[in-house]
Formats: C-alpha cells, sequence, structure tokens
C-alpha cells in the first residue's frame, strides 16, 4: 500500500477506527501526519484521546484544526439543541441517518487533509470510514470516497500535474470485530482510545450510545477484552 518513509496525512479522532487506520499506515511504511480537527463537539475527551495517541507513535507531525462546525448547529455531536440518542444499535445501516451526523463533516475534513497534503507534498491520505458497522452516515460509503477522489484530483496542483492523491480507506468494509482484530495485532492500546458520543467530562464513556454500542459488541464479537472506561 505504500513505501518505505512515504509521506500520509492520517485522520486522528482519538477513535478506534482512527487508530487502527494509523497503525495501518505505519505497518504499510509510511510516515504519517496526524490531523484532528477541534469542530465545536460538545466534549473534547477525544482531542485528548488523539494527543495521547500522537505522542505514542512516531508521526512526521501531528495538526489540531479548529473549525466551529457547532456553529451551524444541526446535529446532536454539536450542539445541545439535540440529545444524544441512547439505546439504539446501529445494526440497519441506510435506513436513517441519525441525529449524531454532522453535516458535511468528512467533506470539510478530507478538505483540510487534501490542503495538508498538497503542503507536505504528500499524496496518500487515510481515513478510518467504515462501511458496515456504521450510523448511516452517507460520506462513509465507498461511492462518495471515490468521487471526492475524483474531484480531489481535478482540483488541486497535485492532481493536474500528474501527481494524483489517493484516499485509504482500509477499514471501510470491515467489521468492527474485524477492525478490533487488526488493531490488536498490530498492537493497538485501545483503552487509550474512546469512541463515545457522550462521554463525561473525566473522559468515561456513556456505555449507551449508538459508538459505544457498535464498541461493546465489536469487543464481544472479537473474543477481546474490551478496555473501555465506561461511566
Amino acid at each position: 500500500m505504500g513505501d518505505k518513509g512515504k509521506k500520509g496525512v492520517v485522520l486522528l479522532s482519538g477513535g478506534l477506527d482512527s487508530t487502527t487506520t494509523l497503525a495501518l499506515a505505519l505497518e504499510a511504511g509510511f510516515t504519517p501526519y496526524g490531523l484532528t480537527f477541534r469542530y465545536g463537539q460538545r466534549h473534547d475527551s477525544e482531542l485528548k484521546a488523539a494527543e495521547k495517541i500522537a505522542q505514542q507513535y512516531t508521526l512526521g507531525g501531528h495538526i489540531v484544526v479548529d473549525i466551529d462546525l457547532g456553529t451551524f448547529g444541526g446535529s446532536a455531536l454539536t450542539s445541545e439543541e439535540y440529545a444524544i440518542p441512547k439505546g439504539v444499535k446501529g445494526d440497519s445501516p441506510g435506513i436513517k441517518i441519525p441525529v449524531t451526523y454532522v453535516p458535511a463533516r468528512n467533506t470539510i475534513f478530507l478538505s483540510f487533509a487534501l490542503a495538508y497534503a498538497e503542503t507536505l507534498g504528500a499524496s496518500d491520505i487515510f481515513i478510518g470510514v467504515n462501511a458496515l458497522d456504521y450510523s448511516g452516515y452517507p460520506d462513509c460509503r465507498p461511492e462518495y470516497i471515490e468521487a471526492f477522489s475524483t474531484m480531489a484530483n481535478l482540483a488541486t496542483k497535485a492532481g493536474v500535474e500528474g501527481n494524483p492523491i489517493t484516499i485509504h480507506t482500509p477499514l471501510i468494509h470491515k467489521t468492527k470485530a474485524e477492525i478490533i482484530e487488526e488493531g490488536v495485532r498490530l498492537g493497538v492500546d485501545y483503552s487509550q482510545t474512546i469512541s463515545c458520543y457522550d462521554a463525561s467530562k473525566s473522559g468515561q464513556a456513556c456505555g449507551e450510545c449508538e459508538a459505544c454500542l457498535l464498541r461493546k459488541k465489536g469487543f464481544a464479537e472479537s473474543g477481546q477484552n474490551d478496555p473501555t472506561n465506561y461511566v
């Protein structure tokens, strides 16, 4: 998937999927440059987790970008106008887009990653989107990634000059259990990650939101111990 020392931008949220993606990028021989967003999310636990994870791995750099998507609202993750759904399992993707969807979030994140990659002279971007154990988000689908890749190579100096940008989605067809198995193989310390939509101020996961339920299900199905610090 890559050659030794080749630069790659990795979207690093501090969650289970993005950390596994980071580990896979390193295994493939890339020098990762982490990109994390303070986007107006209701808790900063994932930001703290991303910082810890970035310190644990050998990265070329790690940048935290401020974009306040909470200014627009429209999501339970950025506005207290909406309650975080509890006890709802994400077993039926595509039926209804949930209130935890943040409008255009991955498009915005990937656009920043594209700018960062061009600045670094990197041709590779890694994102931990998943089309199986996901919550019905339209910007996690393979066809979305394909469309963004086409746009990226039409809209950038690198693409026009014959240095195409590749967007890697190594988890896109994996179940949460398969992702965890990959991470365990690579030595990922999942106790340092957080996937919760409604974490406490001390960083404990609620254990009841959809992200927590998918995480619990993944650990159970993989036969691995769940090291998450739940409330």
